[in-house]
């Protein structure tokens, strides 16, 4: 593929007349974007944009420092394990709604956008400069890869994944040790001020199932989980485990937790019962979105389980190095 990098930024009139077209190119149908980028040394994209938050992860995990990144969700601006990393960058709006002339000023030569999010936009984004999409926003190690193969770090790549592998593992032995009933099933209950959601799939979601964790029976059929209006459907999160997700600085959340976990139906279910309901980070478990995060999530796992992880296992506190090196620093 040959990229190409203006050196001016995308003229407002131009902007504007994209903006105009982007019904009619998203009605036609983007087929999903192949980035193939024969990068190695300086030919490598140096001005990243990255546009979801797995995106960033993944970026950092892979020792790329983005020129901008989306706004975080919680932790504003950016999550707090990704500030050191990312001190320097700009940011250019939500994930939802990404600030394009900001993104053209910025004059990248690679964006890394998700269908998910931002499929109306990507004529204007290809227009701008190349563009990496990714599909579900959650699945952490096709977005690696996908950053991998556009930057020419596909053998970083491959040993981060590998080392992940071998730290699921490590963690599915672990608990077939452990001397607890295996596998769990797992419920994983995110408190709003108004309702809780139960998830079935989502980040989270599919690390558990990869970890070896199984859904609660109410679940097996639910696509990406339920939503929970009234506690008299407490019942339906009947699990061996609950991760609760609690948004602490809100306090109408977590008076809506208190209220829940005070009804004599959550004192019946077996998670309750057996001490095994476990509050749990919610960037690390839900936000995050990147193998960096995949990582602190099955961190919290060892932790809650009280399990010593096997001498080679580790985390990955990686960060981005300033220059322009292939590799980043060892993790």
């Amino acid at each position: 593929m040959t990229r190409h990098r203006s050196n001016h930024c995308m003229p407002l009139w131009l902007l504007g007349m994209l903006l105009l077209s982007v019904n009619i190119c998203a009605a036609q149908g983007i087929q999903d974007v192949q980035l193939t980028v024969d990068d190695t040394g300086p030919s490598a994209p140096q001005r990243i944009v990255t546009l979801y938050q797995g995106a960033t992860d993944s970026a950092v995990a892979l020792g790329v420092t983005p020129v901008g990144v989306v706004e975080s969700w919680l932790e504003k601006p950016m999550y707090r394990y990704l500030r050191d990393a990312l001190s320097d960058v700009e940011y250019v709006g939500l994930e939802t709604q990404p600030n394009l002339e900001k993104i053209a000023w910025l004059d990248p030569d690679l964006i890394v956008a998700t269908r998910f999010r931002h499929e109306r936009l990507l004529p204007i984004l290809e227009k701008t400069a190349p563009t990496a999409v990714a599909g579900p926003v959650f699945d952490f190690k096709a977005s690696l890869s996908l950053i991998a193969e556009a930057t020419g770090r596909e053998n970083r790549a491959r040993r981060l994944l590998s080392e992940w592998d071998q730290r699921v593992a490590d963690f599915r032995q672990e608990m077939r040790l452990s001397g607890l009933a295996w596998p769990q099933k797992a419920a994983v209950a995110r408190f709003k001020s108004d309702h809780l959601r139960l998830y079935s799939s989502g980040f989270a979601g599919s690390i558990l199932s990869e970890l070896g964790f199984q859904q609660p029976d109410s679940l097996t059929a639910q696509g990406w989980g339920m939503k929970l209006t009234s506690e008299e459907n407490i019942p339906v999160i009947n699990a061996d485990v609950i991760f609760v997700i609690l948004e602490p600085d809100d306090p109408a959340i977590m008076e809506n937790y208190r209220h829940w976990r005070s009804h004599p139906l959550w004192q019946r279910l077996d998670a309750v019962q057996n001490d095994r309901v476990f509050e749990v980070d919610t960037v690390n478990w839900i936000m995050g979105g990147g193998i960096l995060a995949a990582n602190a999530m099955l961190d919290d796992l060892y932790t809650h389980y009280a399990l010593t992880p096997s001498s080679s296992q580790s985390s990955l506190p990686c960060q981005a190095r300033p220059t322009g090196d292939m590799e980043p620093a060892q993790c």
